[in-house]
């Protein structure tokens, strides 16, 4: 099936990560947390990482190959970055590919398609490109209040234009938590009583 015209990035809510999560393979779930904690690519550089480009230590990895000149970078890690790259270590046995893979001639994965499809099908969640989990990281990472420019840094992006592209759901990432506000104020609505003086 072709889809026309261009792809809105898709940001991804709390609540549809963990419907995600909870139906994925254990690799693709740390796949997920991974991508949405630090904003790495893909295919690019974390599906042919090796396990010698990580420091969990000191919560970085080496990313010596990317897309862009500025993708050349250590990227920071959050604590849950760091949690899903332990777990990924755990399950990929013995050879040094983090993601490793018996039917590729490289020694590591691919693609994702396949599970990444079945996966959003078993958790009822409409069909989006696993790609933008990335779009999703730059957008919490918005939303919570970190400058355009270090978001942009953050995806180690040369151009500050792109960095739009990975914002667009930023209002509705902000309306999202004004509804959950919203529904908060209504449920507690009945139990405030307000006494007039006398």
């Amino acid at each position: 099936m072709k889809v026309k015209g261009l792809f809105r990035p898709h940001y991804m809510s709390w609540s549809e990560q963990q419907q995600i999560e909870f139906q994925a393979p254990e690799y693709l779930r740390n796949i997920i947390r991974i991508i949405t904690e630090s904003g790495l690519r893909v295919y690019k550089e974390l599906m042919a990482m090796k396990k010698e480009q990580l420091d969990l230590e000191n919560a970085v990895v080496w990313i010596p190959d990317s897309k862009t000149p500025n993708g050349i970078a250590e990227v920071p890690l959050t604590s849950l970055a760091v949690e899903a790259f332990r777990d990924q270590i755990r399950i990929s046995g013995q050879g040094i590919w983090l993601f490793p893979s018996d039917e590729n001639p490289t020694g590591h994965q691919k693609t994702l398609k396949t599970v990444w499809h079945a996966t959003l099908r078993r958790a009822k969640v409409r069909y989006f490109r696993i790609y933008d989990l990335r779009s999703t990281y730059a957008t919490r990472l918005s939303a919570g209040g970190v400058a355009d420019e270090w978001v942009t840094q953050l995806l180690r992006q040369g151009d500050a234009k792109v960095f739009k592209k990975y914002s667009q759901m930023k209002l509705q990432m902000k309306r999202e938590a004004l509804q959950k506000l919203n529904r908060k104020a209504n449920e507690g609505q009945s139990s405030f009583v307000t006494e007039r003086p006398n």
